[in-house]
């Protein structure tokens, strides 16, 4: 039985029950594809037909002239103008507004090189502040449809529009969240700035397929996050969000939290709308990120009061289990050295060594951990490795349970902060790589289909 618990608190419930409702959407969605091609075919045969009118109007779907950029950006003059540049070649460059929050690097200069609209704030309001200052300044909910909230570092890929945007089809849809991949050098990098980029995008893979694309689908309204990074927000949605309440140290999970709490619409998902990030690579700045997101996390909770529904009961269990999972995880290192050391003991003749050994034996050992929690781990780290067809993933595995370690720690110390303390949303953003160039991440597409 306790070889079962610890089975399922490493792989997760959430993973389980998620993965399959994904399963389930993956033969519906594969299903209605296969029907809409054999449907096609007996139009093509039967000859031109007319097209289906609503309310005296052909249905037209959004473009992206529809769609305004909104980009947020603190010193961030070694990415922002290849990614400015890259979006550029999407979307009109008219279209793409930069809010400078209080920069002192060349990020102004370079946003506007590129023909970009830039807006500059004379004090540092943090991410969430310059966003308010955009919209409102640039009057971007009055203009557009919708808006998409870019990182600075971000790139999208040639089809996220192709695929992000029939999404919107739907009226009910007021959110579509963005796919998130890393942007991953590991020959330019040292090994241990692979090994956590790696980690990064591992979570990303396994939290994006076997998570949000079960929350997301059909009549489900599950997810509890929308991430700030690339994801497009429908303009009358927006315009009912408080993007910007203080004591917040992120918005993005407060903008997803106000969705569901103000009953907006449905939150959209698709593993084909990808966008390419820079995680950190270096271990400070990754645990400096880490704080901050489940600090945010964690405020968020405190601020919104649960509300009966299938979000709420969905947020109890995910939470749940992050603690559960965290506290595990935080005492394995614990646990291995106690073994280990009564071991030794045991072997250096100590009485109380064999009595040390065989108390905790009587609970876990070396083998249950090894089986219930090494291997499971990495059996996952594999399978990504295999989806990602990144075979560095297969020894840069080996080391994951560390980083396990690290977020568990983050995750249960924010707790307490998060009800003593209010942030002013400032921020400083993880240590930026130059992009190399002809770099071609943003060119490829990864579908869960």
């Amino acid at each position: 039985m306790t070889d079962w618990l610890i089975l399922v608190l490493v792989i997760g419930v959430n993973f389980v029950l998620w993965g399959s409702v994904g399963f389930l959407r993956l033969c519906d969605e594969g299903i209605g594809r296969w029907l809409s091609r054999a449907s096609d075919r007996r139009a093509a045969r039967s000859g031109p037909r007319r097209l289906s009118v609503v309310g005296g109007r052909h249905p037209q779907r959004l473009t992206v002239d529809d769609i305004a950029v909104l980009m947020a950006a603190h010193d961030e003059e070694l990415v922002i103008e290849h990614s400015l540049r890259c979006i550029g070649a999407l979307v009109p460059i008219q279209n793409v507004h930069v809010v400078s929050d209080f920069s002192t690097d060349r990020t102004v200069e370079l946003a506007r090189r590129t023909g970009a609209r830039v807006l500059e704030t004379q004090t540092n309001v943090g991410k969430a502040g310059a966003l308010q200052a955009g919209i409102e300044h640039f009057g971007l909910t009055r203009r557009f449809a919708a808006v998409l909230i870019l990182d600075a570092d971000t790139q999208l890929d040639r089809c996220y529009f192709d695929r992000a945007l029939p999404l919107l089809d739907d009226p009910r849809v007021v959110a579509v969240a963005g796919c998130a991949q890393t942007r991953w050098h590991p020959k330019d990098q040292s090994l241990l700035g692979a090994m956590i980029v790696a980690h990064r995008q591992r979570i990303y893979t396994l939290t994006q397929r076997l998570l949000k694309y079960g929350q997301t689908w059909r009549g489900l309204n599950a997810t509890h996050i929308v991430p700030g990074f690339a994801s497009i927000y429908r303009s009358r949605a927006l315009e009912q969000i408080e993007i910007n309440p203080s004591g917040l140290v992120i918005e993005d999970f407060n903008m997803t939290f106000e969705i569901h709490a103000k009953r907006l619409g449905r939150v959209a998902f698709t593993p084909g709308a990808c966008a390419y990030t820079q995680d950190p690579d270096r271990y400070g700045d990754y645990v400096r990120q880490i704080r901050r997101w489940a600090l945010g996390l964690w405020q968020t909770v405190h601020r919104h009061r649960p509300r009966r529904g299938l979000f709420a009961l969905v947020l109890a269990l995910l939470l749940g289990e992050l603690l559960t999972s965290s506290v595990l995880f935080l005492l394995l290192p614990l646990v291995v050295l106690c073994l280990g050391a009564a071991e030794l003991a045991t072997v250096a003749g100590f009485g109380f060594g064999a009595d040390l050994s065989a108390g905790i034996r009587d609970h876990i050992t070396l083998t249950v951990i090894a089986l219930g929690i090494l291997l499971p781990d990495y059996l996952l780290t594999c399978c990504v490795a295999l989806l990602e067809k990144r075979p560095r993933y297969l020894y840069l595995g080996l080391f994951f349970v560390g980083m396990r370690v690290t977020d568990a720690a983050v995750a249960l110390s924010t707790l307490p902060r998060a009800w003593r303390e209010r942030s002013d949303g400032r921020w400083t953003s993880p240590t930026r790589r130059a992009v190399p160039s002809g770099d071609g991440d943003e060119a490829r597409v990864r579908e869960v289909a």
